[in-house]
């Protein structure tokens, strides 16, 4: 059974995520209860043996099922992972890539399972110029079929579940394979998101979430899938081969090559079969280091989350007083400049290493950052240049459009994965039922992430691990694009430093630096602590801060979870 879950935080900033708090005007229908999905917020709930928290109730209840039947946690994540491609189109799907963090409990080893997309062979420095040869602006770029990267997210998946996977393969897709042929109720942030695109060039995804008279779908409305059922059900019955070499594969190619604009002659740069056929995901060394009493781990290069969490930690830790409580301006100047440090490093120097060596050791040396820290004072600094010369870097778009699950099963096996399509529902063309990725707007003009054939683009995607004497301590992640370091380490400080409840460590305010403006979450952040950042010389940017923490810490008597109250994730366990 569910646990009690615990409302907390009230409706605050709900609205802006596209959120309503109120009873779902589908509760009388006669849908069978599961599908009558409650997305009322619950983000906080206890578990003796196992813990689940996803991005919807529906993935959450999917992970639970397996986890029940004797799943591993791996095997839980992907069924959940199925699940959220389904009913957040908008965030990830099997058209996109992810990162994982796996932990292995018996042999106490942390796997990093890489299923970030890749650029094609063609593509060239040149992949973002119209037929003029003029560079286009990232909302035209994001829906050029030039945006596309080969899909990593299902062989990574698979890599994983060899590794780690109790269950067959076939068993984990079962509930989202009824889902998408039974239908589900659009959530309240589905229906805002699709409000908001307006509409769709591509005629499969436009018949699928808008109405004849181009309305998108209303809150409630029974949504069935039934290309992406078929799809999902090759996969689970002829393995991830089917979506790299078989029938899938060619309607990722015909969904992107059948959409070039008529005023493009040069199909370079654009995803083909070859491309596909040779994708491989990758196991990597998890990148970790200690902070106080705990071991943080997380997710190497191309993934930038890890370092710039352990570097502003770094940082932080040779700024921070007993005064700089969160909330306090103490605490708001010194962790902006901390990030303003270490995403200055990241601009420049991370990217795939597999093309550009990355300094990761450098990076998170000790000294070095403590150097760093010393250049911070009572005011805010300019814009700061890297210390370790690799560049100032180039562009940095990366979409907040993302998704991540926490899982712990019953053997403390955990599961830490971050997964996207990019921008909200991706390049906004479909095959098979599915969105496609436009990842490949995720490389910059310049510096170690400039676009390469064959090469995977920097990701600000953070899944993260901590580990006290113990053992597994906690697990989390957020979405948000590049400001996902900013996320996590403020949840890390509040969690290790300060020893917040795990609800307020999703529910307190946001704010950052990522080497520019100081962000803080519009709404949320009280207007003499605005103030007194602006005196010491802040510029300070008022935005909409849609994090997504998915948070699992270890309690006297088990495992407490606890969603982001800002969408519509859910925390469960047994």
């Amino acid at each position: 059974m569910w646990p009690e879950l615990v409302r907390v935080c009230g409706g605050f900033a709900l609205l802006a995520a596209g959120f309503v708090p109120a009873s779902p005007a589908w509760a009388d229908w006669s849908l069978p209860p599961e599908l009558a999905t409650d997305y009322t917020p619950h983000p906080v709930a206890t578990g003796r043996h196992s813990m689940a928290v996803t991005a919807n109730p529906h993935a959450t209840e999917a992970a639970l099922a397996i986890l029940r039947e004797g799943g591993s946690a791996v095997d839980a994540a992907i069924a959940a992972q199925m699940v959220l491609g389904l009913v957040e189109p908008q965030s990830s799907g099997i058209g996109g890539g992810g990162l994982m963090l796996y932990f292995d409990a018996r042999r106490g080893r942390v796997h990093a399972f890489d299923g970030r997309e890749t650029a094609p062979q063609t593509a060239t420095a040149r992949q973002f110029r119209d037929a003029a040869g003029r560079t286009m602006g990232f909302r035209e770029a994001v829906r050029d079929p030039r945006a596309v990267g080969t899909p990593g997210l299902v062989a990574m998946l698979a890599l994983a579940h060899r590794s780690a996977g109790r269950l067959p393969w076939a068993r984990l897709f079962t509930s989202a394979i009824r889902l998408a042929e039974e239908g589900f109720p659009v959530s309240p942030r589905l229906h805002a998101l699709l409000a908001a695109e307006g509409r769709f060039v591509d005629p499969s995804a436009q018949a699928l979430f808008f109405d004849a008279d181009g309305a998108p779908r209303p809150v409630g409305y029974r949504l069935r899938n039934p290309a992406l059922a078929d799809s999902l059900r090759r996969i689970a019955e002829l393995g991830p081969r089917e979506l790299y070499r078989g029938e899938l594969a060619g309607a990722i190619r015909d969904a992107v090559r059948g959409s070039l604009p008529a005023d493009v002659a040069d199909a370079r740069g654009l995803l083909g079969y070859p491309d596909l056929a040779g994708y491989v995901a990758l196991r990597r060394d998890a990148v970790c280091r200690p902070y106080k009493a705990y071991r943080v781990c997380g997710f190497p290069p191309p993934g930038s989350g890890a370092t710039t969490v352990l570097a502003t930690l770094g940082i932080w830790r040779q700024l921070a007083g007993g005064e700089a409580r969160p909330g306090t301006e103490a605490f708001a100047h010194r962790f902006a400049e901390a990030g303003r440090l270490a995403y200055a490093d990241r601009a420049g120097c991370v990217g795939d290493p597999a093309f550009d060596p990355v300094p990761v050791a450098a990076m998170l040396d000790q000294a070095y950052l403590a150097g760093r820290a010393s250049t911070v004072g009572e005011r805010a600094a300019p814009r700061r240049t890297g210390g370790l010369g690799c560049g100032e870097g180039g562009n940095d778009d990366e979409r907040p459009s993302t998704t991540h699950l926490s899982i712990v099963d019953a053997a403390g096996n955990a599961v830490a994965l971050t997964s996207s399509v990019e921008d909200a529902f991706g390049n906004r063309r479909m095959a098979g039922g599915f969105m496609l990725n436009n990842q490949l707007t995720d490389f910059s003009t310049e510096s170690a992430n400039r676009i390469e054939p064959g090469k995977r683009p920097r990701s600000s995607m953070a899944p993260t691990l901590v580990f006290d004497r113990r053992g597994l301590y906690a697990v989390l992640g957020s979405p948000g694009g590049s400001q996902i370091p900013n996320f996590v380490s403020q949840a890390l400080i509040g969690l290790l430093d300060w020893r917040m409840a795990p609800a307020e460590i999703v529910a307190q305010p946001r704010l950052g630096n990522r080497n520019g403006p100081t962000e803080v979450e519009r709404g949320r952040v009280d207007a003499a602590l605005v103030d007194g950042l602006r005196a010491r010389g802040h510029e300070v940017r008022e935005v909409d801060m849609t994090s997504g923490l998915a948070l699992v810490v270890r309690n006297g008597r088990g495992w407490t979870g606890a969603a982001d109250p800002r969408r519509e994730g859910r925390a469960g366990g047994d």
